[in-house]
């Protein structure tokens, strides 16, 4: 039997209140919302709070808008209402093929994104995609409200620039690319990636003006040798290809049950290939 460790509970009524209940109580205090990554650490003993503060009544925390050339979306949005949104569809589809490609309905209609984000599971899609999308994160503690960049954002495995007194409040993504996509390939639909890539561009007269490339389950989330290639390129399966080989051999995936490295580096530059492949049509460029 899998069973977590004793812990209290409490129910924030604001964020302001969560981050009163995170202050009081110390470092071992655990937000939750979804809970699909956290309750199951818990029955595995891999994770051991000794308080749970529940923010599913932080409804204002759940919206997604676009305010001037900038995609808001709530920490609290449910994955479902990422993927159900047309908004998201039309300026950010990379985030509908990511979405698709998370788990299951169920998952879905409860997890977050600002759960998945603040998770920082090195497999996880979202992740890369906002860094593609060179997203911001805004992040609320007792002291004030402050931005972080997504490719800051990560400081490592299951470790993020969130302080232990501090909530994600909302994601924003600049809206500057014309086209982006996300690909993945996993054992079976929903699993984990055991590789995936995300691409967006910004094609301008025929040249690759901005990119963004994010890699999932290999490393980095930022393949950033791979991205400056493309500048001043054009959208041409030759640019794509070099983009590629520079993103197999900066990547640094790891062997485990879902491939070899050599494997998951052939993936990581092919995965990148079709992935900008998919964001220049979607630009309409090609």
């Amino acid at each position: 039997m899998q069973v977590p460790a004793p812990f209290e509970y409490r129910r924030a009524s604001s964020v302001e209140d969560a981050i009163a209940l995170l202050v009081r109580h110390g470092p071992e205090t655990r937000l939750v919302a979804g809970g699909h990554s956290l309750i199951p650490m818990m029955k595995l003993r891999l994770a051991a709070p000794e308080l749970l503060v529940d923010i599913n009544e932080l409804t204002d925390l759940a919206f997604v808008t676009v305010a001037g050339d900038v995609l808001r979306i709530g920490a609290l949005t449910r994955h479902a209402q990422l993927l159900e949104s047309t908004v998201v569809g039309d300026v950010a589809p990379v985030l509908h093929d990511a979405e698709r490609s998370i788990a299951d309905a169920i998952v879905r209609n409860r997890g977050t994104v600002g759960g998945s984000v603040c998770q920082a599971d090195p497999s996880e899609d979202l992740s890369g995609a906002f860094c593609a999308l060179r997203a911001e994160a805004v992040i609320r503690g007792e002291h004030g409200t402050r931005t972080v960049p997504m490719r800051e954002f990560f400081l490592g495995p299951y470790e993020t620039a969130v302080a232990p007194a501090e909530v994600l409040v909302e994601l924003r993504v600049p809206l500057w690319a014309t086209g982006s996509a996300y690909v993945k390939v996993d054992r079976r639909a929903g699993d984990w990636a055991v590789a995936a890539a995300a691409a967006a561009v910004r094609i301008t007269h025929g040249v690759i003006t901005a990119a963004g490339l994010g890699l999932t389950a290999v490393g980095p989330f930022v393949a950033a040798e791979a991205e400056a290639s493309l500048i001043g390129r054009p959208p041409t399966e030759e640019t794509f290809a070099a983009a590629g080989r520079l993103a197999a051999q900066h990547c640094r995936p790891s062997a485990d049950q879902r491939g070899p490295v050599d494997f998951k580096r052939h993936l990581a530059g092919e995965l990148t290939v079709r992935a900008l492949r998919r964001a220049a049509e979607l630009s309409g460029a090609v």
